[in-house]
């Protein structure tokens, strides 16, 4: 007879599963409602970019009758960039028309969708809680979490809730990667990518500012990534991950010389290189979408291999460059993830 535990651990699973597995069904605005947008977070630069291309006197028709309304503009006590920034991007984002509220529960009252844009990844789970409650699609920003477990957690909470939710770095939209994706050069065989890589104590070392060249890799690799490994010095970071079939992507993190965002595809038909960064209007364009169809633009399982690879290229690091296997980092965090949800309920 199984135990209690046991079950409890099967049905987590097999929620985790279906959010990885199918959309969300729910939380579609339609395509002729205007739509009144919240943000939750003004430490990062983003939100006024956001901003500004939303809330712009002629906007762009693939993002027209999507304004910013409402902001909640709570920073990181604990992270110095984060708490200067606050002041100087609330009183940006007041001029350009929105309105500051006190609460997150305030502000779901007041908007139709959410961006939840805290630069911070730690306090993402407790944010978008509120938010899902409320039955508001949300992108959350990168990184989507300060961990692995808060990651899986967020969906599952989604995927419950019926919300969908959709996270991306802009570095997905970086010229001739969607393209890639669709088939520009054939079947993909590997990709290398490359981005800055600052460290933030309080996060995993490649979810600050590695991501966007993490991204930039799985956009063109896709799901599949089996074992990760990884070369760490001072300024560098060589992270290896070997997909089915064989394949191979590889990300290069940069915190001395000359940076950048790019890389190079290896595919059937051609080589092609990545880049130039097109900026945040292709981002912002998939955001609009997604809340007026709520389809998220990248999947669930995406996002969270993502996020995966990048905590196992920390246990690499612990075990000295050893390969660790994407499914046990995913197995281990799952576990984690069920028992902080039921603390949070």
């Amino acid at each position: 007879m199984q135990s209690a535990a046991h079950l409890s651990r099967r049905l987590f699973a097999g929620v985790v599963a279906a959010a990885l597995a199918v959309g969300f069904g729910g939380g579609a605005i339609g395509a002729d409602k205007e739509i009144r947008v919240g943000i939750i977070g003004l430490d990062t630069s983003h939100v006024i970019a956001f901003t500004k291309v939303l809330n712009a006197p002629e906007p762009a028709p693939d993002v027209a009758h999507c304004r910013v309304v409402a902001a909640y503009p709570k920073g990181s006590p604990d992270i110095e960039s984060s708490v200067v920034r606050v002041p100087g991007y609330t009183k940006q984002i007041k001029e350009l028309g929105v309105e500051i509220v006190d609460s997150i529960p305030e502000l779901v009252k007041r908007v139709d969708a959410v961006l939840l844009e805290t630069n911070d990844g730690r306090p993402h789970l407790e944010q978008v809680l509120p938010v899902l409650k409320a039955g508001k699609p949300v992108f959350i920003d990168k990184p989507i979490a300060g961990s692995l477990t808060d990651a899986i957690a967020i969906f599952a909470a989604a995927k419950k809730a019926n919300v969908p939710v959709f996270s991306s770095s802009s570095l997905r939209y970086a010229a001739n990667a969607q393209e890639i994706r669709n088939g520009s050069i054939g079947d993909v065989n590997g990709c290398n990518t490359y981005s800055p890589c600052s460290l933030e104590k309080t996060h995993p070392d490649l979810f600050w500012y590695g991501i966007h060249g993490v991204e930039l890799l799985f956009t063109v690799m896709g799901t599949g990534c089996q074992t990760v490994t990884r070369a760490s010095s001072r300024d560098f970071d060589v992270v290896t991950g070997v997909w089915d079939g064989g394949r191979i992507g590889v990300f290069r993190g940069i915190r001395a010389g000359k940076s950048g965002y790019g890389g190079t595809a290896f595919g059937s038909k051609a080589v092609q290189t990545l880049g130039p960064y097109r900026g945040y209007q292709p981002l912002v364009v998939d955001i609009v979408a997604f809340f007026r169809s709520g389809e998220p633009p990248v999947s669930s399982a995406e996002t969270l291999q993502i996020y995966a690879f990048m905590e196992a290229a920390d246990e690499s690091k612990r075990r000295g460059g050893a390969p660790v296997s994407v499914a046990d980092v995913m197995a281990k965090a799952s576990d984690r993830a069920e028992a902080k949800l039921k603390k949070l309920k």
